[in-house]
């Protein structure tokens, strides 16, 4: 299958009006570029969610937020189910700006509340500082669901890339210490694994998207402190079994995505953990093409699909 010609032509646009960085370039550099582009290509907000900022006192630290409530909801019968993002960018860049287009949209498909969580980002807080907060805010979200508003019934976890690697280690974290307290994961084109030979990775080596040698340098930065040990789950999901099932798991793959073959390994482990796992597999998507959806019908197409069965398993 070849890739979405829409997301192609976005892809030309972008680069003609951001060239590429020097080979040298720091992280905050690249940070730039990634939230100037993202501002460059987004479109105007829509009147159908009601978005607040917040934040989360978590200790010794406080987190920005923003929470998203569709309009459509507003006056129904009962409390909105509250789904936690995080936002995808290799632990490195992104923001709640750049993935705010995303984060809309999930909470109108999947008609719930959504919570996106701006922690902290390497290289600055390498790990495990992305992890302890991805668990922390997650936790603080649970605890305070009735005074924010929230139904108490059922909590969801999400993210893209990076972000879907921290919402699943925040899931079983939460779950170890809460049994059942995740009702649901989300997880988009997710990174879980720290090597660059598979199939995927090398088939689809040069992008668009996400190329290989990004990868590196995001895990480069991502465990630039203290190492962790083989098996810390924190830093390689798949190292270790769960001590308890795993929650359900929405699985999206992109299949031009040096990550499609984590998505794939991802979903076999948590099913040999007893997991109930749905897989998505788009065909014709890139790395990261939740955050584009405006400039592509397919991948808003491919999105909704993804929210609105989130907005299921929620209920």
């Amino acid at each position: 299958m070849t890739i979405d010609a829409d997301l192609l032509s976005y892809y030309r646009a972008s680069a003609e009006a951001f060239p590429p960085l020097p080979a040298d370039a720091d992280a905050q550099a690249v940070r730039q570029r990634f939230h100037d582009m993202a501002q460059a290509f987004a479109r105007p907000r829509g009147s159908d969610v009601i978005v607040t900022e917040t934040t989360a006192p978590l200790k010794g630290r406080e987190l920005g937020a923003r929470i998203y409530r569709p309009v459509a909801s507003k006056g129904t019968n009962g409390a909105l189910p509250l789904l936690v993002y995080f936002h995808g960018g290799g632990w490195v860049v992104g923001d709640l700006d750049t993935h705010d287009a995303l984060a809309e949209r999930l909470a109108i498909d999947a008609n719930c509340a959504v919570a996106s969580v701006d922690y902290r980002l390497a290289p600055e807080h390498p790990f495990p500082a992305p992890c302890e907060d991805a668990l922390d805010a997650l936790l603080w979200f649970a605890e305070h669901r009735s005074r924010l508003g929230f139904a108490t019934g059922r909590l969801a976890v999400g993210g893209d890339s990076a972000g879907a690697h921290l919402a699943a280690v925040a899931a079983r974290g939460a779950n170890e210490r809460v049994a059942g307290l995740v009702s649901a994961q989300l997880l988009l084109y997710p990174v879980m694994r720290r090597q660059f030979e598979s199939a995927s990775c090398i088939a689809n080596a040069a992008g668009p998207g996400l190329t290989n040698d990004e990868m590196k340098w995001y895990w480069s930065h991502f465990l630039s402190g203290a190492g962790p040990a083989a098996d810390d789950i924190r830093a390689f999901p798949l190292a270790e079994p769960y001590e308890r099932t795993p929650s359900p798991a929405l699985i999206v793959a992109a299949a031009h995505d040096p990550l499609y073959d984590d998505a794939f390994e991802l979903a076999r482990f948590l099913e040999s953990n007893g997991g109930r796992v749905e897989l998505i597999d788009a065909h014709d998507m890139t790395h990261g093409f939740g955050r584009i959806q405006a400039h592509s019908p397919a991948a808003a197409a491919w999105m909704k699909r993804a929210a609105v069965r989130v907005g299921e398993m929620l209920r």
